[in-house]
């Protein structure tokens, strides 16, 4: 049955190929721009994609300083307690995205008009923790990883790994890796052998975030 899944999925990606054309750069579908990137720029995250065999590959790029920030974010909201506006809907509340994953943004929290005192007060708990976070860091450790995921347009691939993307060149280095951890020419341990990234070097970037 997993088979017959698969082989579903395959013709659908091919068919989808042969309907939708993706404008390349060097054989690389770029998304986004880099115009306003400086070279010492640190990176977070990016979208790229590229053909493989007669098949898309869209690959989810994040680096793990990234997802070291969104586990500083997660204990802040987790030391700040209950929020006073959870579970509740607020017609007038801006919702904040994060990009992260394949979907590429997530709901993290509402900008909502001046409410109750209790509110404020939540808010301003819940600052004074991210800015305590953000200078001292915590003792969390991410590792490169990536997981491979097939679609009925492409096939998809989330992954965590330490490069820097400031511009197309350098883009070419993530798509250069995804495919070859998806041709099994390499892993991630040969790549960035015993590689993690933590507080110490969350701290050594300080005065460049």
């Amino acid at each position: 049955m997993k088979l017959e899944r698969f082989e579903r999925l395959r013709k659908a990606q091919k068919a989808y190929h042969r309907r939708c054309k993706w404008v390349m750069k060097n054989g690389i579908y770029v998304i986004h721009s880099y115009d306003e990137k400086k070279p010492d720029d640190l990176s977070w995250w990016d979208d790229a994609g590229f053909i493989l065999g007669d098949r898309r590959v869209m690959v989810w790029w994040q680096h793990p300083r990234f997802v070291y920030a969104d586990a500083l974010d997660e204990q802040a909201r987790k030391e700040a307690g209950h929020s006073p506006v959870n579970g509740r809907l607020f017609d007038d509340g801006i919702p904040n995205h994060k990009p992260v994953g394949r979907s590429r943004k997530k709901i993290i929290n509402y900008t909502v008009p001046p409410g109750t005192d209790e509110a404020r007060q939540y808010y301003d708990r819940l600052g004074t923790i991210k800015q305590r976070l953000q200078k001292e860091g915590m003792d969390v450790a991410v590792k490169p990883r990536w997981q491979r995921e097939c679609l009925s347009w492409a096939t998809g691939v989330e992954l965590v790994a330490p490069l820097e993307v400031r511009n197309e060149t350098e883009l070419e280095n993530v798509t250069d890796l995804a495919n070859r951890l998806l041709r099994g020419q390499t892993t991630l341990e040969n790549e960035f052998p015993g590689y993690a990234y933590g507080r110490e070097q969350w701290l050594q970037e300080q005065d460049k975030r």
